[in-house]
């Protein structure tokens, strides 16, 4: 063999190689790319048969006096049991709350075990019930919010002792034969309303060197700004996480579910909300953002970006309007946005609220998108 055959024979072998390297390539490659497994459970799409159906409902919504009150929940259970809704996010249940001289609690807990239905009390943790507002107002004015401007009295959830009340509210309702704790206004106050008073910002500046009103800039900045609105949020997650505790050591299998503002990453900046830690952490079973919007488009990107943020860790029912501050929806709109959270692979949905579902939506809702079960 001469050496040209030689040279074209070791060509064509070495051709013939890399031509067999480069297809290998090309069947692997496919196997290489991650698969999402971690969230294929909350990526799946939703059926009727499988949702959660959730609305908030509030105890001021019926009579004070019982005797009338009773029949008013009957009749407003039966029309939610007709449609499949099986879960209730009672605002005002607990005494303390609504400050009614019949346990509200009990008759509701009554009436929906009945029917199938699960009952969570409601805490809005952020905010002042009236019937605390005396005792904390004038025995621990220190546990309110002191911010820049004029604010709701609200409770500085930065304050250990303020999260240890709350804990103990919800250890309370634990006495009861619940379904589970669903929390609101677990947050500070919209606008950055953190709390400025004197024993929260020196808190703040034995750990970082400087209290936040002695920064220059408030705003992102400044890097000890950005610490301090992590820093706020750092203590909201503390009460979540202290609240769960509490579940647990109840030994209670129950669930807590919390709503939330619509995007996870201004939520935390803006009012110390960091639900995507706490999905991560497992420290909510149900997260519910709060789409209020009649606009479709925008709805679906934040349920899938709701979905995407859980993971599968936890189940996302996202808020749809019936009437709110932010939208006042229509019926068909309500439908479209069902069906829309079930191919974006939402656990279910949480219709606010119940003052307002009736009438043309719960024929509306019958007839189309809760019709199977």
């Amino acid at each position: 063999m001469n050496a040209m055959v030689f040279l074209r024979m070791l060509f064509v072998a070495a051709l013939i190689a890399s031509l067999s390297g480069c297809a290998q390539l090309d069947r692997k490659g496919p196997l290489h790319v991650p698969e999402k497994t971690d969230d294929a459970k909350s990526r799946r799409q939703t059926s009727p048969e499988n949702e959660g159906r959730a609305v908030w409902i509030h105890s001021t919504s019926f009579s004070q006096d019982r005797a009338k009150a009773a029949p008013e929940i009957e009749e407003v259970l039966d029309t939610y049991a007709d449609i499949g809704i099986d879960n209730l996010f009672c605002f005002y249940a607990m005494r303390d709350q609504h400050g009614l001289d019949w346990d509200f609690l009990d008759v509701l807990l009554q009436e929906a075990h009945s029917r199938g239905m699960k009952v969570h009390p409601c805490f809005c943790v952020g905010r002042l019930y009236p019937a605390w507002k005396e005792e904390i107002i004038e025995r621990h004015p220190d546990w309110l919010i002191r911010s820049f401007k004029e604010n709701r009295p609200s409770l500085n959830l930065a304050i250990p002792e303020v999260r240890e009340f709350i804990i103990a509210q919800v250890s309370e309702a634990l006495r009861y034969d619940i379904d589970g704790i669903h929390l609101d206004y677990i947050r500070f106050q919209t606008g950055q309303g953190f709390s400025y008073d004197d024993a929260t910002c020196q808190a703040f500046k034995q750990r970082y060197g400087r209290g936040p009103l002695e920064l220059r800039w408030h705003n992102c900045g400044s890097v000890i700004w950005c610490e301090w609105m992590r820093w706020n949020a750092a203590h909201v997650t503390d009460l979540v996480r202290g609240i769960r505790d509490e579940i647990e050591k109840s030994a209670r299998d129950i669930p807590l579910s919390a709503a939330v503002f619509p995007d996870h990453e201004s939520a935390k900046l803006l009012v110390g909300q960091d639900w995507r830690q706490w999905a991560e952490e497992g420290l909510v079973d149900i997260l519910c953002p709060m789409l209020y919007t009649k606009n479709n488009e925008v709805f679906e990107k934040y349920v899938r970006c709701a979905v995407d943020v859980a993971k599968g860790k936890c189940l996302v029912y996202p808020g749809i309007a019936i009437v709110t501050s932010h939208a006042e929806n229509t019926p068909q709109r309500v439908a479209e946005q069902i069906q829309i959270a079930r191919r974006a692979g939402a656990d279910g949905v949480a219709l606010f609220s119940a003052s307002s579902l009736k009438g043309e939506f719960i024929r509306k809702l019958k007839g189309e998108v809760f019709k199977q079960r």
